[in-house]
């Protein structure tokens, strides 16, 4: 299982958010081109960037922070947040990200999603399943829309979508330790995909149970800026077991 360090973007500041809540809002650097070449320093291959900015206002914004991070770390970077058009992947790809994240775009836009998968492949294209009471919800998690989990993605996995980030938003930012009923749930449903566990993620307990359930990856944000975790052991376990 690979560890994914996360940042999240507000104003060019790297923050944490509770349940996805604006106002309740940590910032921790002013500085995310430093956080995300820490990350690297210590044995870190990925990156999860979110622009909070983008999922509020629903257009990317960050593309030089985005271009900066990718030219002096050469993380394999993922990103979300605000990407609704084919012209804001296409700018996003060309800033240097690896793979984009659809959420909102897969609730409004579906076409557009089976056409990139057409054109970039399934190994580029994340499906953003986050949920709020077993529903979808989007746009920075400002909105729920009535679509089940599990029926969303079983859409998208007849269409070739591989990869899942799929985050329990009641456990988002509580460190609380993440919806492991949730991915077991998941996983039984769809063996083939490759699910990322995002939220709660807390301490090296969740990371291992994680790892023995199966998890593709774990996304681990507010633990490691609150040292709620030993990054030292976060990074030599990503080294040991998931390093790809």
């Amino acid at each position: 299982m690979i560890i994914i360090p996360a940042i999240d973007i507000i104003d060019g500041t790297c923050v944490r958010l509770i349940k996805g809540d604006y106002e309740r809002q940590t910032t921790y650097s002013d500085n995310p081109v430093d956080v995300a070449s820490s990350f690297k320093d210590l044995g870190f291959t990925n990156l999860h960037l979110v622009d909070l900015d983008g999922a509020r206002i629903k257009q990317f914004t960050h593309y030089a922070l985005l271009e900066e991070i990718v030219t002096k770390t050469n993380l394999i970077v993922d990103v979300g947040g605000g990407i609704h058009s084919y012209e804001t992947v296409k700018r996003v790809f060309d800033s240097g990200a690896h793979q984009i994240t659809c959420g909102s775009m897969a609730v409004h836009n579906r076409q557009l999603v089976l056409e990139l998968l057409d054109e970039f492949g399934s190994e580029r294209l994340i499906l953003g399943a986050d949920a709020k009471d077993g529903k979808i919800a989007i746009s920075g998690w400002s909105e729920t829309v009535d679509v089940e989990l599990i029926d969303f993605i079983a859409s998208y996995a007849k269409e070739g979508i591989v990869n899942v980030i799929s985050t329990d938003i009641a456990l988002d930012g509580m460190l609380q330790g993440p919806s492991f009923s949730l991915y077991e749930k998941l996983q039984t449903q769809f063996p083939s995909l490759q699910f990322v566990a995002s939220g709660g993620v807390t301490t090296m307990s969740d990371v291992t149970r994680l790892g023995e359930m199966g998890m593709y990856g774990a996304i681990v944000g507010k633990a490691i800026y609150e040292k709620k975790i030993d990054i030292d052991q976060l990074a030599q376990y990503h080294i040991n077991q998931g390093a790809l």
